[in-house]
């Protein structure tokens, strides 16, 4: 499947009209056409042979006008002049063809296409496991995709769930799978695969939307990681209570990163490289290998041990410097991007 592809549900990309209204607008124009022909020929009709019976009434010239834009034209009625051949020729063929694209193109839309777009939805669920998927690609939503991308997760594994049409076409252009529908739809997020998806971060705009998703996931995969943001911190224990592993308020976190500023002239700063996948330095979790078993957190060269989580419990730099690493121990770490040279590069 191409990395750009782009995927709705069921139905893929919502047309900006609904289908009756589509039809309708259609129809009027085909019959808008035909009466165009039809005035054409009646203002022509001394130039009109009828081989029956020599005389052109006006239900042969509806006759006439509709063999012909139809293409069936059994030779019946003919034009007989210089000046109706022109006019078969420069008015009543390009109507016949337009009227054709019309047809087609209604019968690809409606027929056609929703086949192959429902053979790529059943080929792009077959595909959908240990998948993120994200409910809402606003401006927070599209800073989470991109660090989910630079921190390895493949664009194929990543869904974009979202209302907006115009949003679900940056996530397919960004080599995302765009989904556009509703986020608390249950029959949205089981055909996405929801039991089989790794984690769900929620970035919708309105905390009792961002309720409402996290219930409807919670109740659909229970043992599913759920990152939700939330606007109002009031929300915040609400939100955690509701089943969220956690919770992220941009409120609270932009306000300390402006406190931070305004008594310091680095910290800030270095917390931005440090949360950020694109800075001189990052922080990751990794797993303890042999090799650092039985050192010191402080004793790890070419990175910085900040704390370690074992059996559930985190033992921080601070707290206990002297704790020696063990086996399958989770890390916190502090190491140099490799990719910070690239990414200053690129801005």
């Amino acid at each position: 499947m191409s990395q750009r592809q782009r995927v709705q549900r069921r139905l893929y990309l919502k047309e900006e009209s609904s289908p009756e209204r589509t039809l309708v607008v259609r129809g009027l124009i085909v019959l808008a056409l035909i009466l165009l022909v039809l005035a054409v020929f009646w203002l022509d009709r001394e130039n009109l042979h009828d081989n029956l019976d020599g005389e052109i009434s006006f239900t042969d010239l509806l006759y006439f006008t509709m063999v012909t834009i139809t293409t069936v034209g059994y030779g019946d009625i003919v034009p007989t002049g210089t000046v109706a051949r022109l006019v078969d020729a420069f008015v009543v063929t390009p109507v016949r063809l337009i009227v054709w694209f019309i047809f087609l193109g209604t019968a690809y839309q409606f027929v056609v296409q929703r086949i192959l777009e429902d053979l790529r939805m059943k080929r792009v669920q077959q595909n959908l496991t240990d998948h993120v998927i994200l409910c809402g690609y606003g401006h927070a939503g599209q800073v989470a995709a991109r660090e989910l991308l630079d921190k390895g997760t493949a664009p194929e594994s990543l869904v974009v769930i979202d209302a907006d049409e115009a949003q679900v076409r940056k996530a397919a252009d960004a080599g995302l799978i765009g989904v556009h529908g509703d986020s608390t739809r249950e029959d949205l997020l089981r055909d996405l695969r929801i039991h089989k998806a790794r984690s769900a971060v929620i970035c919708l705009p309105r905390d009792d939307t961002v309720m409402l998703c996290l219930l409807t996931l919670r109740y659909l995969a229970k043992d599913l990681k759920v990152i939700a943001l939330v606007r109002e911190e009031e929300n915040v224990k609400l939100i955690r209570r509701a089943g969220a592993h956690l919770v992220v308020a941009p409120s609270r976190v932009s306000g300390q990163l402006v406190a931070d500023a305004v008594h310091g002239r680095f910290l800030a700063p270095f917390l931005l490289d440090l949360i950020g996948t694109r800075g001189r330095f990052k922080l990751v979790e990794v797993i303890a290998d042999q090799s650092w078993v039985g050192r010191k957190m402080n004793a790890c060269g070419g990175r910085l041990i900040v704390g370690l989580e074992r059996q559930g419990h985190i033992i921080g730099f601070w707290e206990h410097p002297d704790e020696l690493i063990q086996a399958n121990d989770l890390l916190l770490s502090i190491e140099r991007n490799p990719s910070a040279g690239e990414a200053a590069a690129e801005h």
